[in-house]
């Protein structure tokens, strides 16, 4: 968004590149802490910088890095230049496409690979790949070239890809109806008691940790969230679950698991990088910390894609082998098991 600011000097065209609203849960948080918990990749001292040179308006007024936000407060980061990933550059990157054809095109997206340009990752990513093997792609309501829905960086597997404004349209309204079909494959801690079950509860932006998502099962803050699991293997101290997605919010399963006490194993952001069940022991430790390596991102993989084709109306299913890194992962822990028990 471009907004003008005029002062002694002329006319100057500024533009918005963050816009966050305080929840009314906020209690007062100083501006330049605030941000923190919201700009991945970003410092204190660049967010001062930008605050002392007039960039950061709360309630459309420049204030301050001492500045304390309120609940409700509308706090937006606005620059000389527009946001880069407005600024999208086609490159050739290999992509791992499983189906295309004129209307559509479902990708197996790698782990590490960020889908579209954003703060810190304006190369690379899934969407300088597509606008670089397809011409005048749709854009979404985010302006954001072909994607109907996305995952996040370090979780692999399918996304599907609208190539004209009918298929954007057609697809769009069947994630909003809940008709297509996700299913994802994850490794979480602990050993899950029911053989299958539904998590559900208001998805929001964490009022701790503000890059973390949280469940609010009263419904005040977030939007409704459902997710079916099924055990599929059990490993002692983890477990092997298939996760059917009835909504997708962002970071879905990885705030609905933490919730039930079983956070993604691996998963940095919501603490699943430590040792959260299991023994005491060295050798414990040292095979766990293996397994880390082995699987250096949370054990999550987006396995089976199922939507209706937006002009044969076909309801077209796809599948995604589980990449290597999480098949090692759970190797590793099959023989522990095993070794165990003997």
């Amino acid at each position: 968004m471009k907004i003008e600011d005029i002062d002694e000097l002329g006319k100057e065209e500024f533009y918005e590149h963050y816009r966050y609203v305080a929840s009314e849960g906020q209690e007062p948080l100083r501006v330049d802490k605030y941000l923190m918990n919201f700009i991945e990749y970003s410092t204190r001292n660049k967010i001062q910088q930008a605050a002392k040179a007039g960039n950061i308006l709360v309630n459309d007024i420049p204030v301050k890095s001492n500045y304390k936000v309120k609940a409700k407060d509308v706090v937006r980061v606005v620059l000389a230049h527009p946001p880069h990933e407005n600024l999208l550059v086609a490159e050739d990157i290999p992509l791992d496409i499983l189906f295309e054809d004129d209307e559509v095109m479902v990708v197996n997206k790698p782990a590490g690979m960020v889908v579209h340009p954003g703060h810190g990752n304006y190369s690379g990513t899934l969407v300088n790949g597509l606008i670089f093997h397809i011409e005048n792609l749709p854009t979404n309501s985010n302006e954001r070239p072909g994607l109907v829905h996305r995952i996040d960086k370090d979780t692999s597997g399918l996304l599907v890809v609208a190539k004209t404004e009918f298929a954007m349209a057609h697809l769009s309204k069947q994630f909003f109806d809940r008709t297509t079909e996700r299913l994802y494959y994850a490794l979480v801690w602990g050993n899950i008691a029911e053989e299958e079950g539904v998590i559900e509860g208001h998805i929001g932006r964490s009022l701790k940790n503000r890059l973390q998502m949280d469940v609010f099962p009263t419904g005040e803050f977030g939007k409704p969230a459902i997710t079916h699991y099924k055990v599929l293997e059990r490993f002692s101290y983890v477990t092997l679950i298939q996760c059917k997605l009835e909504t997708g919010r962002t970071h879905q399963i990885r705030a609905h698991v933490k919730h039930i006490g079983h956070t993604l194993f691996n998963d940095e952001r919501y603490g699943g990088n430590i040792i959260l069940k299991g023994t005491t022991f060295t050798k414990y430790k040292q095979f766990v910390e293996n397994c880390f390596k082995v699987l250096p991102r949370q054990a999550l993989h987006a396995k089976t894609l199922g939507f209706q084709h937006p002009i044969t109306k076909e309801f077209m299913q796809f599948n995604s082998e589980m990449p290597q890194d999480m098949q090692l992962c759970l190797e590793k822990w099959r023989s522990y098991t095993i070794n165990q028990k003997d």
